[in-house]
């Protein structure tokens, strides 16, 4: 099933797609996460009301879910208390249409987590070709009222108009940030500083990239020698460059072979090393990896003699992992303000958790 907008004149391509995916996300909250053509013709009249609503003469207009809930209340949405009708305009027509007036929570509470994704792509030679960071803000708000959120984290621009003292810290070149509509962006483009008031519940502040200083989980030492047309064999270093107080879980090498591969035999040092036919390759895995810690896996190869000896691709060595409490790129929360009226105090969590992306190391 596809989704086409069409316009007559020529538009802001970038304009078109938010609204499709927008509309695609709604259409999600009231028919479903697996919806499909079947139930978009049996809901003939909800689409029309939700095409009424997200766009007007050609314009995108209200595509809060939380919105458009408080007044249509077809599908698989259930709607919340009914609001007044004074405070139903207010919130079609208003500026901050994320978050409804009136929310209340015996405690207040702020979650944060900062997901990073490492891509690192290694030549055979050792020389780095690719090492960036892509990360994401996740927040789950608990708050009561129409709170203001001030965010900062140890941005080298923003810390460098501070004291000092403020210097010694790890400063980080923040690069491509994207931001949740509830952010001021205004306010960045003048100071780099991120106020908003945040949604109620789950929502993704932001995201961004870093190129520069890019601390690597795990360094990888491969060494490869095919000995004629029949033997093969690989040893494998790997060193944990995170600290000692920390640990990776659910690590996996898959470590390729060649194809006409007839029998392993492998030495591992922990961890589990299992030659898998179908993909291929080692797959070596390891449940609890400790910082600054180094194992080694070597492998012997037979190989089955073919009619037309083709030289092998070598494919690279891909790795998954997953470190909790630590950054790559070295980002992390310096504060979280939250300013209310009523002046209510508010408990923040935080959690760094990183994994990898298209981790890859060339044999």
């Amino acid at each position: 099933m596809y989704f086409v907008a069409l316009t007559k004149s020529n538009v802001n391509p970038a304009l078109v797609f938010e609204y499709l995916f927008q509309k695609i996300r709604v259409l999600k909250a009231y028919l479903g996460e697996e919806f499909d053509e079947n139930s978009m013709r049996n809901n003939m009249t909800l689409i029309y009301e939700l095409m009424d609503e997200t766009m007007d003469f050609g314009y995108p207009q209200n595509c809060a879910v939380d919105v458009l809930r408080l007044y249509i209340n077809l599908g698989n949405v259930k709607p919340q208390d009914e609001p007044e009708p004074e405070q139903l305009t207010k919130q079609i027509t208003g500026a901050i249409d994320w978050r409804r007036e009136g929310i209340r929570y015996k405690k207040n509470e702020v979650y944060i987590d900062v997901l990073e994704s490492v891509n690192l792509l290694i030549s055979s030679s050792g020389s780095v070709l690719r090492n960036e960071v892509t990360g994401r803000v996740q927040m789950n708000t608990k708050l009561t009222g129409m709170p203001e959120c001030k965010f900062g984290l140890n941005d080298k621009l923003v810390i460098e108009k501070e004291s000092s003292a403020a210097r010694k810290k790890t400063l980080v070149n923040i690069n491509d940030c994207t931001f949740h509509r509830c952010v001021r962006l205004g306010k960045f483009d003048a100071d780099r500083t991120i106020t908003f008031i945040p949604p109620d519940g789950e929502f993704e502040l932001m995201r961004y990239r870093v190129n520069d200083n890019v601390n690597r989980p795990f360094k990888l030492f491969p060494a490869v020698q095919e000995e004629g047309q029949t033997k093969c064999s690989i040893n494998l270093k790997m060193v944990a460059e995170f600290s000692e107080k920390l640990f990776a879980t659910h690590v996996v090498v898959k470590i390729p072979v060649p194809k006409n591969t007839s029998k392993t035999k492998i030495k591992n040092s922990f961890g589990r090393a299992k030659y898998e036919p179908e993909q291929n390759a080692i797959v070596w895995r390891i449940k609890r990896f400790p910082g600054k810690a180094e194992c080694m896996l070597s492998a012997d190869l037979e190989l089955v003699r073919t009619v037309r000896p083709k030289a092998w691709e070598r494919p690279p060595i891909n790795v998954e992992f997953q470190v909790p409490m630590f950054t790559a790129s070295g980002v992390h929360v310096r504060f979280l303000r939250v300013f209310d009226k009523s002046g209510y105090h508010t408990n923040r969590w935080v959690r760094y958790i990183t994994k990898a992306g298209g981790y890859q190391i060339r044999i």
